[in-house]
This record gives structure tokens, sequence and C-alpha cells, in this order.
């Protein structure tokens, strides 16, 4: 759910981290969130959590609402008076509270902000009025780039998928402001409605700056026209989950070959690497194609999508007026929110995605205790057991590969809580003059010193996550899982509660992250993060055919009338909530050996237990907008089929609630794979 605009990794995340409102957690679990009038044998989903969703609305300023974020709740208000003290202290320079302290103060000034309009912004829109042909055309690109203003392509230096020890530069498509390619290409009433609806905010943005009523819509759609010849050349969300087909490794005559109009030497002599020999390059197909719209689209359109990619990267740091129509128009109409967050919510995730490390310093002060990293470490090594008997009772994989299977995960290393090697921010201004600014130095900084490890050997300690993050994630490439403080947090992992609940909620997700390095995607890399087939052709054969299963069964999914799960899309999440369902499982009942069997609670059994642990994680309620939105570029499934999926190819689950063939939750050709 979470991923980098640039494919640094392929990197599968168990959460998607909503900001919301909501009241602190108490119980383990609630029997008020049951609905005891449904059948759990026939709608678990609903059985768990329909009181809670009955008696839940969804907050004006969400999109979606659910009972896990309780937890990022939680983490915000500590956030919040993390940052309000921080604001009022005067710190060390280049201290972690000086860097946030003054970051979050330039955010939450609206007077200042203000008072200082896109005066900032002059200098670039200068830049871009100066372009007088392809060479300044492409200088500019880079410059952008620089500066951390999206335009057409995606550039950054991260590990080589095939090597992964060294780190190597990564280009990829972009330049799309809509969700996905087919909202630019579908004929259907909704996304010719959809294309309106962005052409006349395009349109707005363009008013703000200045220009009168006709150019602003000729503007607009001139955007629009630009950015369809690139949806056109873009790959797919289904075909961006094929490693190998974004693996393209090529040297500068090959760059040359791919993309004629496009300079790759004068681009990498802009950025400031000219050492560069070699580019892995995600979509040649999309650089073709840009290549071409290099001699064929005239200046004017090239500047006029350069001032609109500034605009739209830059608006929510902008005046009040640019804010709002931004909200108005992807908050709103693609989402469905009704408000804005509130202004120190929304400065509290600016800052943790500027300064994640120095806010998630202080973080973990407050939030995160040894006892806590003791504890998963303890149901890690649970499920790792577990992992290992399964992958060694598999009686449709050979010993070969079961052999390979094995190295690769006990190779497989774990990051709990937070960084023990800290990077810092030296050389990095932030102070109180300006928000857009300092947003502005801060991503300059990043991205300098992302390029500084162009051709250097991968520091595999680095994390991909700030330690507040409400989420969790594999990263291929590392082979490692990934549980920042913010998660270890009630509901998902709950010092109160009894095993069961946590082995259902945070054991599932754990079992989630380790199952991602054998799903469909992670199974393509080796335990040393290289993507590299460890597989014998009958082993993958016969292991597609398994992962087909799943594929068709979430493909009958409705999430709302006419609109279906993208089995292929969601494929890789939905086995790893398969596999580590049934990893958490046994994960539970090993850590139970030798132990006494326990009561009932609630009048629940401890398996029973397990299963509404990771049921109550789920519920949640979303507007139909944003539902849309995900079922096209999320590659996680609705969270009602995250529970009710797995569970009925699950006999442990039928078991536990009594259920019997014939009835919903018990599928009668169950999917199995790990």
């Amino acid at each position: 759910m979470s991923s980098f605009s640039v494919r640094y990794a392929v990197t599968f995340c168990l959460l998607l981290a909503f900001s919301i409102n909501s009241f602190a957690q108490t119980k383990a679990f609630d029997l008020n969130r049951l609905d005891t009038s449904a059948d759990a044998c026939e709608d678990f989903y609903q059985y768990a959590n329909g009181g809670w969703l009955k008696n839940t609305e969804i907050p004006a300023s969400q999109a979606r609402w659910g009972s896990f974020n309780i937890l990022n709740e939680n983490n915000n208000n500590t956030l919040k008076e993390i940052l309000e003290n921080a604001a009022k202290t005067k710190s060390p320079a280049g201290s972690s509270l000086q860097l946030i302290g003054d970051f979050y103060s330039t955010c939450v000034d609206e007077d200042a902000i203000e008072k200082a309009g896109t005066t900032a912004l002059a200098p670039y829109f200068q830049q871009i009025n100066n372009i007088k042909d392809v060479k300044s055309l492409q200088k500019q690109i880079a410059a952008f780039h620089s500066m951390g203003i999206g335009a057409i392509f995606g550039f950054g230096v991260f590990s080589d998928a095939k090597n992964s020890s060294m780190n190597a530069a990564n280009a990829n498509q972009g330049g799309l402001s809509l969700p996905t390619k087919d909202y630019y290409l579908k004929d259907d009433a909704k996304s010719v409605e959809t294309r309106a609806k962005f052409v006349e905010h395009v349109a707005n943005m363009f008013k703000l700056l200045g220009d009168d009523a006709d150019k602003a819509a000729a503007n607009a759609k001139t955007v629009l026209d630009f950015q369809t010849r690139l949806a056109k050349a873009s790959m797919s969300p289904v075909e961006l989950r094929d490693p190998e087909k974004n693996y393209n490794k090529m040297d500068l005559a090959k760059l040359a070959a791919m993309s004629p109009n496009f300079s790759w030497t004068g681009y990498l002599i802009n950025r400031g690497i000219p050492q560069v020999k070699e580019v892995i390059v995600g979509q040649p197909a999309f650089f073709t194609e840009v290549s071409k719209m290099m001699t064929e689209v005239p200046l004017e359109q090239w500047k006029t999508n350069l001032r609109w990619n500034l605009i739209t990267s830059t608006a929510n740091r902008l005046p009040k007026a640019f804010v709002d129509e931004n909200f108005n128009f992807f908050g709103k109409y693609l989402n469905g929110q009704k408000e804005m967050l509130p202004r120190w919510r929304r400065c509290s995730s600016a800052t943790d995605g500027n300064l994640g490390e120095a806010l998630g310093q202080e973080f973990v002060k407050k939030a995160y205790t040894p006892a806590a990293k003791k504890k998963m470490d303890e149901m890690i090594d649970n499920l790792f057991a577990a992992y290992r008997e399964r992958i060694n009772n598999l009686d449709w994989m050979s010993a070969e590969t079961k052999t390979k299977a094995l190295a690769k995960l006990g190779a497989m290393k774990r990051k709990i809580g937070y960084p023990d090697k800290l990077r810092g921010y030296v050389g990095l201004k932030i102070d109180r003059t300006s928000y857009l600014s300092n947003t502005l130095r801060s991503a300059q900084f990043q991205i300098a010193r992302n390029l500084k490890d162009v051709n250097t050997p991968v520091d595999k300690s680095r994390w991909g996550m700030t330690p507040p993050t409400v989420n969790a994630g594999y990263f291929p490439v590392f082979n490692d899982v990934t549980f920042p403080a913010g998660i270890l947090q009630p509901p998902f992992f709950n010092f109160a509660a009894d095993d069961p609940i946590n082995y259902g909620a945070i054991g599932g997700g754990i079992g989630h992250e380790i199952t991602h390095g054998f799903d469909d995607e992670g199974s393509q890399y080796d335990g040393d993060g290289n993507l590299k087939s460890w597989w014998t052709p009958e082993d993958r054969e016969k292991f597609e055919a398994r992962a087909n299963c799943v594929v068709e069964q979430f493909n009958g999914y409705e999430v709302q009338p006419g609109l279906f799960i993208n089995g292929k899309l969601t494929l890789g999440e939905n086995i790893g909530d398969l596999g580590g369902l049934i990893l958490a499982y046994n994960g539970y009942k090993k850590s139970m050996q030798g132990k006494p069997q326990p009561e009932k609670i609630d009048g629940f059994t401890p398996e029973q237990r397990f299963f509404l642990g990771w049921a109550q994680v789920w519920a949640a309620k979303s507007t139909p907008q944003v539902q849309r939105v995900l079922v096209a570029s999320d590659p996680h499934s609705d969270p009602r089929f995250r529970v009710n999926g797995p569970f009925s190819n699950l006999p442990e689950f039928a078991q536990a609630f009594g259920c019997k063939v014939g009835q919903k939750m018990v599928r009668p050709n169950p999917c199995k794979i790990w």
C-alpha cells in the first residue's frame, strides 16, 4: 500500500496509514463491535464488526475510517505534543528539536504563508519562461527533479535489484496527476466526468496564478492532452507489479537508442552525477514516447505542463486559495472527503515526511519501550519457526526448491521500532522564515544525499519508514521486514490483550510481511535480495497455479455494485494475508506448547479470539469515491475481503466456529499456497 514514486524496491505494506480522529481503545476486544444477528459462518466480517459499522460514521475530514486508526490518532496526539513543545522552545541549531520545531512553526503560521503568496516560486516560473529549446527544456526538467518537483518521470538512486549490494541509478515513468492511466483513457461516464472535473481544477489553479479565464482553460486542456499521451505510454498498476518487466539496465548507448531526443548524458551532468554510465529503466516504452514528445510537442505546451508540475507539487504549501482548490478536487471530488484535516494535523504529517528521523527520535522516547521489542522478537521467532515447518511440509514443492526457500527465510532480517543508526540532517537549513522554503530545502537536501549513493555499496541498515509510521513492510532487495514503533500500539499490539488477540492482530501482520518474501513478486528475489530465480520450473508452475486460485477468488468480490476487486493487482497482498494468518495461527499454537489451555474470554475460545483479533483490525468504512480510486490503484483489497477472503480458505477458521461446507465462509475448493 505504500510505495515510492520511484520504485526503490517493491514495498509490500500491511496497512494504509490514515489520519483520523478517534477514541482510545481500552479493551482487547469490545463485544459491542459484534453483530450477533449475523452468522459467523456466512459473513464473519459482519459478525465481528457489524456493531461498530452500524454505530460509526465517517468523519467529515476522512475518506476512510477504521477502528485500527485509533493507533494513528494516539500517535498524532503524541506528535502534536512533541511539535508544539518544540515550537515553543529555543533549541541548539541543528538539533532534532530545533529542526522539527522551526519546521512545524512555519507550517502552522498561516498568516505568514498568506503574506508570502507565491513569491518564493517566482524564480522557478521565470526559469520556465526562459526555456528556448529542447536542451534548456531538459535542463529545467533536471532542475525540477533536484528540488523535488515531479516532472515527466522519476529518477533516483536505489539498490540494483539484480545486484542488491550496490546502489544504482533508476528511472521510472511518471507525469500523471490522476491515480492511474485508465483515468485518462476509459470512456465510461464516470471517467469522462472525472477528466472534465480535472480540467476544471487545473484551470482554476492557473487562474490563481493570474491567467485569465480563456488562457486558463486553454492551458488546462493542454495539460490533459499532454498527460493523456503519457498515460497511453505508461504501464498499468498490474504491469508495474512484474519486477522482471520493470528491470532494464542500459548503458549510455542503449539509453540514447531508446530515447534519441533526450540527452541522458546532459541530464546526468545537470543532476551532478556525470560518473553514471548505466541506468536501470523501469519502462522503456514510456521513455521512447517522452523522447518523441521532445520534438513533437511545441515548447509552449511543455512550458505549460511544467508550470502545472510546479504549482500542483507545491499547492499545499501555498496560501489558502491554492490549498482549498487542491483539496476540492483531490480530497472532495476524488476521495469523497467533506472537509480538510485541521492545520496542525497536516503540519504533523508534513514534519514527519520532511524530518521523520528527527521527529521519530522524539516519538520513540514517549511511545516505545524495550519490552515491546522483546515481545515482537518472540512472536517473530515463533512465526519464523512456523514458516520453516510449513515449507518442510509442503506436498507440492520439491526438495531442491525447499532448500532455497528455507535459506531465504533464514536470511530474512527484521527491523523493529526505530533505526539503530541515524543519518542526521547535517547541512540542512530549517528556520522560521518560510514554510515553502523549508520544504524546498528539505527536498533538495534529501535528493542530493540520495544521489551521492550512486555506485556505492548499499547500507541495508537504513529504513524505508519513519518511526511514527502506522504501517509495516517487506523490502525484497533488503530481504527484511520492518515494524516501526508507530504500529506497535493497540489495537495491533496490546500488552493488556491476551495472546490470541495479539497473535491475530500484530501476529497476522508479522506473518503477512514474512509471506511477502514468498508471494508472486517477493518470491522472485533470492535470500540476498537479488531479482534472481531460485525455483525449479516445475515448482514455479505449481506456485503460479495456486496463486491463480487467489486471483480468481478475489476477482469475484464486489466492493460496490459493478465494482469488483482486481485479483491480479491485489494478488501479493492477498497471498500475504492468506499465508500470514496461517503462520500467525501456527505461531500462536507453537507459543502454547507445554502450557495450560487458556480459558474462554467473553465466551470465546482462544482460537476464536485469534480470528477476532485480525477481524477487528480491519473494521472500516469508506466513501464510495475513495473505494473507486482504491480498486483502480491500490494493491490491497477492500477491508471486508481481507477478513472473509483468507478466513474462508482456512480449515482452522471453520473448525473454530463450527462452519460447514456449503456456508459462505467455507470455500468448496480452498486456495492454499504456503
